[in-house]
């Protein structure tokens, strides 16, 4: 689990980020990027969103959560991508993600960070 302090916890919060409309999209996940962060300290905070549309008993839905997080996590150590730019990420999943692994599940993390990095860090 993330620290408190990188994670969203009111809704209040997770309306303002939809509010923005800066989101990118694949089969399996939806990003909303919030502001970029103005200074270095503050961590980037993140949401993680399963619905029950996708799946209607709790424990599907939170171990889809879990994976998620978890490729979250570990993109976060490699090099390559710059998620400490933004100040709020919210992670949606759609029902397709119900039947993948964890490969795939970091697979659709890792396009849509780059989908976003494309669209919104210039």
């Amino acid at each position: 689990m993330l620290p408190k302090q990188e994670r969203l916890t009111k809704s209040s919060e997770f309306a303002y980020i939809y509010r923005k409309k800066k989101s990118v999209a694949n089969s399996l996940l939806i990003l909303y990027v919030g502001n970029k962060k103005r200074e270095g300290t503050t961590p980037t905070r993140v949401g993680f969103v399963v619905g029950k549309k996708v799946h209607k008993k709790a424990v599907k839905r939170n171990r889809i959560k879990r994976l998620i997080r978890e490729a979250y996590k570990n993109l976060g150590k490699s090099q390559n991508f710059s998620l400490k730019v933004y100040g709020t990420l919210i992670f949606i999943a759609r029902p397709a993600i119900i039947e993948s692994d964890y490969k795939t599940v970091r697979a659709a993390v890792e396009d849509c960070v780059k989908k976003a990095d494309k669209r919104y860090n210039k």
